[in-house]
Order: C-alpha cells, then structure tokens, then sequence
C-alpha cells in the first residue's frame, strides 16, 4: 500500500479532491467544518491544567472552550491525526526522503519557520478562527472572510518569505 503512496509529487487535484471529500463528510455527517486551532487551545489548557488545577475555572478564555471539562474533543483529534499522516507522507514522499538525505534545514529556517507557524496561528486565534477554518472551510462555503483571510496570507506571506530567505542566507 505504501508504494502507491511514494510519490514524487502528488497532484494538487488530487489533493484538492481528498481536501474536498474530507469536508463534505465532516459537514454531512457530523455537522462540523474542518478546523483545529480550538484543539490547541484544549491542549495548553489541560497542559496548564497540570500545574494550576483551577485553571480551567480561573480563566475566563478557557471557560467558552470547556463547559464540560473535558479536553479531548474532535478537534484535539484532528489534531492527532494531521500530526500522524504529517509523519507518514514525510516518509513516504521520495522527495523529502532525497531532501533529507542532501541537505539538513539549519536552526534559523527552524526557528523561523516555528515562529512563523506560532505568529499566524496566534493571529488566526485572535480572529476567531484558524487558518483551515479560514482558508478551507471558508474557502468551501464562499465566506469572504475564507477569502480575504487567504489573501492576507498570500500578501504577507510572499515577501516575508523573501525577507526571511535573505537575511537567512546573509546568515550563514
């Protein structure tokens, strides 16, 4: 099964299409969109939790998330989920197998491509959402905040790359 998998580039149709399908089943059968930046919010909250055991009760952010007190919920599931195919398709892919093998990221694209996940999920929590609630699901119900979010992305994104890339290079 994994050979079929061994790609050296998947098709953005066919992805698209599984991205596709995964929602459509997400929203017929268990009346949910596609989202998960609530599950990280459930997880430092249990994480907190372990130090501070009235912090669920203390807090009122945590509050709106936790009516029942329980932390594992679908979207901590999802969570999970991406965590373990992210794992499985980085070594399936012969692309990332080659890449791995000619050349290791340094600790500045690390760290920069850490902070840079950190900064627009913080963002993304802060508008009330995530970037696959935004960008996927909104994207799929024709929301205009899906779209005006991911051309923020597109328009922040593309010359921080280039401004972290040079001072990246200047780096090393």
């Amino acid at each position: 099964m994994f050979k079929k998998l061994q790609k050296n580039r998947w098709s953005p149709y066919a992805a698209g299409l599984g991205i596709g399908i995964t929602f459509l089943l997400s929203f017929f059968v268990f009346n949910r969109t596609l989202s998960s930046s609530v599950g990280f919010v459930k997880i430092s909250a249990f994480l907190q939790s372990l130090f501070d055991e009235n912090a669920l009760d203390s807090t009122v952010y945590y509050k709106e998330y936790f009516e029942n007190h329980s932390w594992i919920d679908w979207q901590v599931c999802i969570l999970v989920g991406v965590i373990i195919g992210s794992f499985i398709a980085a070594k399936t892919s012969i692309r990332a197998q080659k890449q791995e093998r000619a050349t290791s990221l340094s600790f500045g694209s690390k760290l920069s491509s850490f902070v840079g996940g950190a900064i627009i999920m913080f963002a993304a929590r802060f508008a009330g959402g995530c970037t696959s609630g935004h960008a996927i699901s909104g994207g799929i119900q024709l929301a205009v905040s899906g779209y005006l979010f991911m051309i923020g992305v597109f328009l922040l994104g593309i010359p921080s790359a280039f401004v972290f890339r040079k001072f990246l290079k200047q780096e090393s």
